[in-house]
């Protein structure tokens, strides 16, 4: 195997780890992206998407391999990790990695789950596929990141790099356990090269197929590590050759150092933003400076006007068209509003500030905050775009109907290295995620065996305490909607 590839580098990188083991502080990070995402696949149930992807791997059959989060029949180890993978990354409450802007942990936990369940793997060699699998997503998706540009050229070309790195990270992980070798590793990452996809457009103009992204790439990357297994080989160049993934994907224009520098020695995992919020990561300072506000008494009658500075870059997603993001129809749309993302805070909220029963379609459509959103607008602000795309910040003007004007600088996001969330932050997340669906005790059996991964002999007993959910009682908003 020619070890001077960046292909090789990588593979090379994540035999190491897998026989040797990482560092403390990222298991730790990687247990809790797993209780983050084991909670948001049983949060994930109330979509109607979610419905529609576990109805449509069951219509697949196949052999019973792996478990899919809230269903009790088991299926092939691909289709769970496509179907969890949906409903990992279906509610926009998945973690965060910055500046590349990709959210790694929604596809590379469930291809690494369901591989190991297949694989009969031990805890301790999933803990560390998955901290590899994040570190190859996240440092992909740095080598498309344009410093000059100041933003990642995925990005700017129309790509999800969620989905396109999430794929390989996903391939390495379950190559790791599946029992691949330095050239299995590689191998893999050859075949989910053309695999790999995603598209932006639906945070744009709307749809509901970005939710399908980190399913796929799951699923992308465990297929991928079973048709190794059976004999398929990949490009020893498939990152860097002429015709590789950086000349498909980023026209040639790549930085090859963000791959290699520090390679087993500076890890990334422990600093991918963990979200408090169920929204778009741009939008959450926004909640921020709506929480603050609300904290200093403002009352909604008491609103005149409200100005969000935002980086420039963001205002496409969070602020543009301007009319459909002060009057959301869903509450799916709502998670992409800035206006709505203020407001919310302004009115107070669940959870770690907002809560996943704060986006509702009726919330979305509530003239109370109808109202409220149309005293909003969203331009760009230069202290923002001189902090993006390392920070989403927000710089939140209100002025209030007796002419005082209140400003809030929210220049970090909460969940990041500057602002952690605890380890109890994260369980009150995991709780709320599961509230209704699963028992306080099966509650505290999941988190257990996440704390405790490492010295589990299989994932099994991980994920059995999931795999029937309760039918919650519908709220009188749910009844309404």
């Amino acid at each position: 195997m020619n070890e001077t590839t960046l292909g090789a580098q990588l593979a090379s990188f994540a035999a190491d780890a897998a026989r040797d083991g990482v560092p403390d502080d990222v298991a730790a990070s990687t247990r809790q992206r797993v209780l983050d995402v084991l909670g948001l696949c049983v949060a994930a149930h109330r979509l109607d998407t979610s419905a529609a992807i576990v109805g449509h791997v069951l219509d697949q059959g196949g052999h019973p391999q792996a478990t899919i989060v809230g269903v009790p029949d088991r299926v092939t180890a691909a289709q769970a990790a496509l179907a969890n993978g949906v409903l990992a990354h279906s509610l926009d409450y998945d973690d965060t990695h910055l500046p590349s802007v990709l959210h790694p942990s929604a596809s590379v936990v469930p291809a690494a789950l369901a591989a190991a369940e297949h694989a009969g793997a031990d805890g301790a060699l999933t803990v560390r596929a998955i901290a590899v699998g994040l570190e190859v997503a996240v440092r992909l998706g740095m080598a498309g990141y344009d410093q000059e540009l100041g933003n990642s050229v995925f990005f700017e070309h129309g790509q999800h790099a969620t989905s396109i790195t999430g794929a390989m990270g996903s391939a390495v992980a379950a190559s790791l356990l599946y029992g691949a070798d330095e050239r299995g590793v590689l191998d893999a990452l050859g075949l989910t090269a053309s695999m790999a996809s995603g598209i932006i457009e639906a945070n744009r103009t709307g749809g509901t197929v970005k939710r399908l992204h980190c399913g796929l790439a799951a699923q992308a990357g465990v297929t991928a590590a079973q048709l190794v297994r059976r004999g398929f080989t990949g490009p020893p160049t498939v990152l860097e050759g002429r015709f590789g993934f950086f000349e498909a994907w980023l026209h040639g224009r790549f930085f090859p150092e963000a791959v290699t520098e520090g390679l087993g020695k500076t890890w990334a995992v422990p600093d991918i933003f963990f979200k408090p919020y169920p929204a778009n990561h741009f939008t959450h300072t926004s909640v921020d400076a709506g929480l603050a506000l609300r904290a200093r008494g403002v009352r909604p009658e008491d609103v005149e006007s409200i100005t969000i500075g935002a980086p420039t870059a963001v205002i496409r997603t969070i602020g543009a068209p301007l009319e459909t993001k002060r009057a959301p129809e869903t509450g799916y749309q709502a998670q992409f509003s800035g206006p709505y993302a203020v407001v919310a805070g302004l009115l107070g909220g669940g959870g770690l500030g907002t809560s996943l029963d704060d986006y509702t379609d009726a919330l979305a459509q509530d003239p109370v905050r109808r109202a409220l959103m149309a005293k909003v607008d969203v331009v760009p602000d230069a202290r923002c775009d001189a902090v993006y795309p390392h920070q989403f910040p927000a710089v939140v003007t209100l002025r209030t109907t007796t002419g005082e004007v209140l400003v809030e600088e929210v220049l970090t996001n909460r969940g990041g290295p500057q602002r952690p969330l605890s380890d109890d932050e994260l369980a009150r997340k995991f709780r709320d995620n599961v509230a209704g669906r699963v028992s306080d005790a099966d509650a505290d059996t999941v988190r257990r065996e996440v704390e405790s991964l490492e010295t589990r002999p299989r994932v099994d007993d991980l994920l059995r305490p999931l795999t029937t959910l309760s039918t919650p009682t519908p709220t009188t908003e749910e009844e309404s909607a």
